[in-house]
């Protein structure tokens, strides 16, 4: 059915940071990652190699169902659609765990992949099924899980219509369905950060391949495995593993724009790669990507340098294509290849062959207009890191960099085993049976590695004919080729150790710059407590001053009320006075009572009057007491008396 090489991968750690990092880059108008040094769009090469995918077949296109209910429980079982009302659109992917027996099965804290890898073998069981549908069953698991996840819980059941003849399922274009599928995806991923749909671990790689930061590896000995995710382990330092998408941010903000690898499959044979040799006509074409009611487009004119060409300059909107993807569901069915028998037909013939630009001598115009137009996502205004995360990304790039230096390493050693093999085969009379060293190499070492493949194949040959020659004369010649690539090999791997050095020394005058700015730090922080030691005793003086004119504004008061004339005296001369209020004959205290009389009788004292005429000279006084006792008043107290 064209899944047996990804089935081969083995399971590695999704590096979420990178995957976060990567997916807030992409531009929904030109389907492209916007990094510092151009366009970046995975292409259907990048699909065949890395996955084993085939690319090249029919359309997986078809029906779409108003309810699935009936196809369900024919294709699948009745259990996947019990209790649930009709209409049918999506299946649980619980279900479809419960069915393959790997319900909760999730690796433990301090389970290894292979540990994990091998318990998920043990556990799978599809129970008394037959076998058409086991197969059905699995192979839903693997879309709706793997291939054409997606943010939800569920998978589209129009997947399933797809697998009701198996013997005819092999001949669609998986890897350009799965691949349409992560650019329709990819919009509504980079708003979120908590997941991403689509085909993740295909991205993930790419971006190793293409921009490598250190968090996988190529693994020793699968050098010639197939397809290229084979050959990768992923999160083998806790140097390198250690690390936030912001500092991966940053990481491709000033990655080296020279140390971008633009055709990292230079060296593979194609014969070792079937899903390769059959989709090669397609590599260098424009296309439209379908999957099941999504049409994406792949521009590939953006990214001519995939294919050896230098870059022409180019507007996005003159591309002339533009895709569409339908994720709603219809009130009845519908064929959508027969809607968009033009689309179809489109990829049918291939689409259309990319055009190259003879006599540009480099890239240059079509970089001037990028950076024009993607000025503020390329952040061209934030070169000037903080200190502290520049320290974070020297340390980043010095454990990529010994990381680097193991793989190489690794490969100096197969290197010394291939000479070895010739000089058994040399020996023995008989040809060689080593075979040239493959596989993507390390990113500063591409094309020198390139070279020496070319050179042991071409001394693989030289050792097949001494041994059948047998000249012993020849013999001295190979083996000083093969140690002259051996020693050019060491002299590149001393000189990414000068350079570590001098990674080195400037992340320690980085450090010195840190003790620094340290040490006047605390002098400003020893600054501001003498200030506010400062501000406290002027708040203190200006306490004591204030109960002091408090205490004088209290004594001015008692003076005054001193000097009015005391009115205490009881209005009644004795009881009898108060008797004969009632009779006007009565003389109160032996005294006659003289007759009353409105033009005799005072004024009433205007009290309001003489409480504010009290009160001015006390406010005047304590301005004047202040004055007197020489204070001087800050901006705050000043605040403060206003």
């Amino acid at each position: 059915m064209g899944f047996g090489h990804l089935l081969s991968v083995r399971p590695f750690h999704p590096d979420v940071p990178y995957l976060e990092a990567l997916r807030e880059r992409w531009e929904e108008d030109c389907k492209a990652f916007i990094m510092p040094w151009g366009h970046m769009i995975p292409t259907l090469e990048d699909v065949a190699y890395l996955t084993g995918l085939p690319v090249q077949g029919e359309p997986v296109v078809g029906l779409e169902r108003r309810d699935y209910y009936d196809d369900v429980v024919e294709l699948l079982g009745p259990e996947f659609v019990a209790g649930r009302r009709r209409p049918i659109r999506s299946i649980l992917l619980g279900s479809l765990s419960d069915a393959v027996g790997l319900r909760g099965r999730r690796r433990g804290p301090l389970e290894s992949p292979d540990e994990f890898y091998a318990g998920v073998r043990g556990v799978l069981d599809l129970g008394d099924r037959s076998e058409e549908r086991s197969v059905r069953i699995f192979v839903s698991y693997l879309f709706g899980r793997l291939l054409f996840a997606t943010q939800s819980s569920q998978m589209n059941c129009k997947f399933v219509l797809l697998l009701r003849d198996l013997a005819q399922a092999g001949r669609y274009a998986w890897g350009a369905a799965m691949l349409g599928h992560l650019f329709s995806l990819l919009p509504s991923s980079s708003q979120r950060s908590q997941s991403t749909g689509g085909f993740t671990p295909f991205l993930q790689i790419w971006g190793y391949t293409r921009f490598p930061m250190g968090r996988g590896t190529l693994v020793e000995g699968r050098q010639m495995m197939v397809p290229l995710m084979m050959r990768w382990e992923v999160a083998p330092d806790p140097r390198v593993t250690d690390r936030r998408a912001g500092d991966v941010r940053v990481a491709l903000d000033h990655y080296p724009h020279d140390q971008v690898v633009w055709t990292p499959y230079r060296g593979e044979e194609d014969a070792s790669h079937p899903a390769v040799a059959a989709g090669r006509p397609l590599f260098g074409r424009h296309l439209l990507l379908l999957c099941l009611g999504t049409c994406e487009v792949l521009y590939l004119e953006l990214v001519v340098r995939t294919l050896g060409w230098h870059q022409p300059a180019i507007e996005v909107p003159s591309l002339g294509r533009e895709g569409h993807s339908r994720r709603r569901f219809f009130a009845e069915d519908r064929d959508w290849g027969a809607d968009h028998g033009s689309t179809v037909a489109y990829w049918r013939v291939g689409g259309e062959q990319v055009l190259r630009h003879e006599g540009l001598q480099d890239s240059s115009a079509y970089l001037e207009d990028y950076r024009t137009r993607y000025a503020g996502r390329l952040r061209l205004d934030r070169r000037v890191m903080p200190e502290s995360q520049a320290i974070r990304l020297l340390e980043g790039r010095l454990a990529e960099q010994e990381v680097e230096l193991t793989r190489l390493r690794a490969e100096v050693r197969t290197l010394r085993g291939e000479l070895l093999r010739a000089q058994t085969s040399r020996d023995a009379g008989a040809s060689s049976s080593a075979q040239p060293v493959g596989g993507d190499l390390a990113v500063r070492l591409q094309r020198a590695l390139d070279r020496a493949e070319a050179r042991v194949r071409e001394l693989e040959e030289q050792a097949r004919e001494i041994g059948a020659q047998r000249q012993g004369g020849d013999a001295a010649t190979l083996q000083a080729q093969m140690e002259s690539l051996r020693l050019e090999f060491e002299a590149r791997i001393s000189g990414l150790e000068a350079e570590r050095r001098t990674m080195v020394t400037a992340m320690e005058e980085l450090r010195d710059d840190r003790a620094t700015m340290r040490g006047r730090l605390l002098e400003a922080r020893e600054r501001e407590r003498e200030a506010e030691t400062a501000r406290a005793r002027i708040a203190a003086d200006y306490k004591i001053l204030k109960d002091r004119v408090l205490k004088k504004r209290r004594e001015q008061q008692r003076q005054a009320q001193q000097a009015t004339p005391a009115r205490t005296g009881s209005a009644f001369a004795s009881l009898d006075d108060i008797v004969s209020l009632r009779d006007p004959s009565v003389v109160r205290g032996g005294v006659s009572r003289p007759e009353a009389s409105m033009a005799s009788r005072p004024p009433l004292p205007d009290r309001r009057r003489e409480r504010e005429e009290e009160e001015l000279p006390l406010f005047y006084g304590d301005l004047v007491l202040l004055k007197e006792s020489g204070w001087s008043p800050t901006r705050s107290l000043l605040r403060f008396q206003t």
